[in-house]
């Protein structure tokens, strides 16, 4: 890991820090009961990532208190919460049912050790090769993601869940109204608990996702063969558990520097991630990566800004499943989607798709976010609707930028001119040699490049099929004004082709 400047350090300087959150009693009020909030919200989700991974509930959830509570200290992006997530869980759910836990838990640790490679590779840095067409897609999913992810708790059940959800909703519309001190999802759960509690309703709680732990984690040593064979067992999955993991936390990273209008140090956030999975796997832990429901939670809901809401949310999610795990099974799921509601409400995109954006908006760049949206949508998976999205705006563009480059043709005597105009790559030298009037052109042709630039060994190639095709008719040619760059790689890679 290369050192970072004072520059760097200036610039990735947490704004609010935890000092200052330590110096405001108001500030650090808010800090930790965004993450009690938060906490609360991580049970039943870490309960039904643990049911999707096929291991026991209580994996899940010691493996979101140990990623939120080492993330808080390590990672690169302040308030960002790390737990067990579902995208993981779909990548890693094979191991267990096929292999067992012991080879589960190794899968864990060693994508934790593929991640600090990555991290130090400075894999981060692809991140600035995400457009914002991918990323709007990437938030809208998100937010359709987590607001389908509700759907089970709202399908089947007691009508009665249905006003207590719209109870929830109500509190968190109006709370902000009357005071911001409070986190309004918090008192939203509170209230509906204490509505349910009261009167006695019979409503599915969190007690009904699972058994809830009632001691420590403890350190687990994978009990396997550490030889070749295994490693080709577990590696494939780890390799998946590790890229989808880096590219969900660096995307809700640079979401939550959008939101926050701060800098995070991603290259750090991706070791940090490494480091909480294998903390995660030698504690019997599922692996995870950054929570974006939950994060939303913190950052956009409650006003969370500093590693303390990060920190406290995996201690309260601790306290309460261990200590108060009997009272915290009495909370009525409603309360938690109602929750979950209005973060997928409030996190949704709703500009991109006003009528007035999409008609202001290239069509290109709407394509590119439904498609981002629907590949999500349809793999379930986060990951690849990004790295879907990435490619289908990468096409575009190529496919725009091959359509600027022209070509205008004078004759003069026994000489002709071509001057080329616009960047020479694949895609737009493949068409190169079309343009030129080999047969009808005079014995000295000159092809003056001084308004284009040459990116690639394709164009060179295309340059060299043009001196080929007039050298078979007797002609010359004559190609003048590159620039130094492009001098070089014409002198480099020409005549490399026959």
């Amino acid at each position: 890991m290369s050192a970072l400047t004072v520059d760097d350090r200036a610039r990735y300087r947490a704004k609010p820090s935890v000092l200052d959150a330590l110096k405001s009693p108001r500030m650090l009020t808010r800090e930790v009961l965004a993450g009690l909030v938060v906490g609360l919200a991580l049970i039943p989700e870490a309960i039904a990532f643990s049911v999707i991974a096929g291991v026991d509930p209580k994996v899940g959830l010691f493996s979101s208190f140990i990623m939120a509570v080492s993330i808080a200290f390590l990672g690169g992006r302040p308030a960002m919460v790390t737990a067990a997530t579902g995208a993981v869980a779909l990548v890693i759910a094979p191991v267990a049912p096929t292999y067992g836990m012991d080879y589960f838990i190794a899968t864990v640790i060693l994508a934790g050790i593929f991640q600090v490679i990555l991290g130090v590779l400075g894999v981060a840095k692809l991140m600035r090769f995400i457009p914002r067409s991918v990323m709007v897609g990437f938030v809208n999913a998100l937010a359709i993601f987590v607001f389908s992810s509700q759907f089970p708790q709202l399908i089947d059940v007691p009508w009665l869940v249905y006003p207590l959800v719209a109870l929830g909703i109500l509190v968190m519309i109006v709370m902000p109204r009357i005071t911001k001190i409070v986190p309004a999802p918090l008192v939203s759960v509170i209230i509906v608990t204490a509505v349910v509690l009261t009167m006695g309703i019979a409503v599915p709680t969190v007690g009904d996702q699972g058994e809830l732990p009632r001691s420590l984690p403890s350190l687990f040593l994978p009990d396997i063969p550490w030889t070749w064979e295994t490693f080709g067992i577990i590696a494939p999955f780890a390799l998946g558990v590790a890229l989808v993991g880096l590219m969900e936390s660096l995307l809700t990273a640079k979401l939550v520097d959008e939101i926050t209008d701060t800098h995070s140090n991603k290259t750090r956030e991706s070791w940090a991630q490494g480091v909480a999975n294998m903390l995660s796997g030698f504690f019997g832990g599922m692996g995870g990566c950054a929570v974006i429901g939950q994060t939303m939670i913190g950052v956009k809901a409650s006003g969370a800004r500093t590693r303390i809401s990060t920190f406290c949310a995996g201690l309260f999610l601790f306290v309460l499943v261990v200590v108060f795990g009997n009272f915290v099974g009495t909370i009525p799921m409603a309360a938690l989607v109602a929750v979950m509601i209005m973060v997928a409400i409030g996190a949704f995109d709703w500009h991109s798709v006003k009528p007035s954006t999409l008609k202001r908006m290239p069509k290109s760049e709407t394509f590119v976010m439904v498609a981002t949206v629907v590949l999500v949508l349809l793999t379930h998976n986060l990951a690849i609707g990004v790295v879907g999205g990435v490619l289908v705006a990468s096409v575009l563009f190529v496919r725009r930028v091959a359509h600027f480059v022209s070509v205008t043709r004078s004759v003069s005597g026994d000489s002709v001119t071509y001057v080329v105009d616009g960047e020479l790559f694949f895609a737009s030298s493949n068409d190169l040699t079309t343009l030129f009037s080999y047969s009808e052109d005079p014995s000295r042709v000159v092809v003056d490049l001084s308004r284009s630039h040459v990116w690639d060994a394709s164009t060179v190639a295309a340059l060299d099929a043009i001196e080929t095709k007039y050298a078979a008719l007797g002609k010359t040619v004559e190609i003048v004004g590159m620039n130094d760059a492009s001098e070089r790689m014409r002198g480099r890679l020409t005549g490399g082709f026959e």
